[in-house]
């Protein structure tokens, strides 16, 4: 590791240990600076206090990857905390680790409610569709009315009926589908996650199948989408794919009607389901 790597990489776990606040991790005793103690961060981390001391005084070569893990436990981390820490140590971002989501934030809920003609959802890198708009709900599926299993971008191309005949050249999207759901769950470390999934669809789909078996690989960054839509006719959208900030495990996708008539029509269509929500919560 270069010298001037070391130093970055030792004022960095300095800087971290000394903002931790002792008597939350039961450590007591008078103290002259802030912080854990190097012992006690070694003790947390399960490594030699030697070594730590070494890593924070700038020598002792390259840790390697699980000293790393588990100093950024020891530590208190965030994840791009732990990111930042393997970029100084190993120059190189730590393996992926998939977990679960759960939802969004809700300052993320409400910029997806402030586009009312702009259909748009947030999904996991097993494309489970866990946050969407009401124009989404108008235009794509109105997710809220199915079980939670069934919010898969996946299942619902493969496996309803009612979805498939909304895509134009209904090939062409599962192609495109299948080959980006491929990247983002090897890219996620979701691999082992999406094996049940996978297996299903398999057994189910002799088109997931085929499409499965090409292994293919691709980037689902932006496009042009042709939708039937029983309200609003044969239209087009162009889409593009975002990552969220802090949330790598999360990807946000915006649908744009392309002719502006269409994105009237969708407002229209929001604004009406959102009258009709209103009534259904009135009193009496």
């Amino acid at each position: 590791m270069a010298m001037n790597a070391a130093g970055t990489l030792a004022a960095f776990l300095k800087d971290r240990r000394t903002r931790l606040d002792p008597t939350a991790f039961g450590f007591g005793g008078r103290r002259r600076t802030p912080g854990l103690r190097r012992e006690e961060v070694a003790q947390r981390a399960n490594i030699s206090p030697t070594w730590y001391t070494w890593l924070e005084q700038g020598r002792g070569g390259a840790p390697s990857a699980d000293v790393l893990n588990r100093i950024a436990s020891g530590l208190m981390l965030t994840e791009p905390e732990r990111e930042h820490l393997f970029m100084l140590g190993l120059g190189r971002p730590p393996e992926v680790r998939y977990k679960p989501v759960d939802g969004v934030s809700p300052r993320l809920q409400r910029l997806l409610d402030k586009l009312e003609s702009s259909p748009a959802i947030v999904r996991t890198p097993t494309w489970q569709v866990v946050a969407w708009n009401q124009a989404a709900a108008v235009v794509l599926t109105d997710y809220g009315t199915l079980p939670e299993e069934q919010r898969n971008i996946l299942r619902l191309i493969f496996r309803n009926p009612a979805i498939r005949a909304r895509q134009d050249g209904w090939e062409d999207v599962a192609r495109i589908v299948v080959a980006a759901f491929r990247a983002d769950a090897a890219r996620a470390g979701a691999v082992s996650e999406v094996a049940d999934l996978v297996a299903e669809l398999r057994l189910a789909s002799p088109e997931f199948e085929a499409l499965w078996l090409e292994n293919d690989v691709k980037v689902h960054g932006d496009g042009l989408k042709r939708l039937h839509h029983p309200l609003l006719g044969t239209f087009e959208m162009e889409y593009s794919a975002f990552s969220v900030e802090g949330r790598p495990d999360l990807s946000l996708l915006v649908y744009n009607p392309v002719d502006p008539k269409i994105a009237d029509r969708v407002r229209d269509l929001v604004a009406e389901r959102k009258s009709e929500l209103q009534s259904d919560r009135a009193p009496g």
